[in-house]
């Protein structure tokens, strides 16, 4: 994800569906994990396809871009609140989820998503960002507006901070 995504960008604004197809393949974790840190995993899962459809149809409107991954994030943020308005919230974990992973995992799974979930929002998104989008430093600055050094207190408040809520020592 390090390399300028400008000219997939300009080349999806000319209707290059493959381009939009591998702006998909390196931003959708990213995406994803906006999501999360706001939403219950299932939910998010659905709005992931959303936000890249709504992204789109306005892909014209960037003006900048070198700052796609910025502007996606931005797009999953407003998607998650207007989510929030539109449906009532549900539990984390479908049955079917809980089926298909060990009941250990599952409890493991859901209790660390619900601990990033109570955290103060800069934690839970730059933590969502590392943790499920598997982004670095730089790159979740550069989704989130941040400065890198924001992101690096940031990242080290949050995993303190999800420590103490798990009972996890360091």
């Amino acid at each position: 994800m390090t390399s300028d995504p400008g000219p997939l960008v300009l080349a999806a604004r000319a209707g290059d569906r493959d381009a939009y197809g591998e702006l998909y393949r390196r931003f959708s974790r990213a995406v994803h994990a906006v999501l999360i840190a706001r939403l219950p995993h299932a939910d998010a899962d659905d709005l992931v396809q959303d936000v890249f459809l709504h992204a789109m149809t306005r892909l014209k409107d960037l003006r900048e871009p070198s700052a796609f991954c910025g502007w996606l994030c931005v797009i999953a943020r407003r998607r998650a609140v207007d989510h929030y308005r539109r449906e009532p919230v549900h539990d984390s974990f479908t049955e079917s989820e809980a089926r298909d992973a060990s009941p250990e995992l599952a409890a493991e799974a859901s209790g660390a998503l619900a601990a990033i979930q109570t955290l103060p929002e800069a934690y839970r998104e730059t933590l969502a960002l590392r943790l499920v989008g598997g982004l670095s430093g730089p790159e979740i600055a550069a989704a989130t507006g941040l400065t890198p050094d924001s992101v690096r207190v940031n990242l080290h408040r949050g995993f303190r901070l999800l420590r103490d809520r798990l009972g996890a020592t360091p």
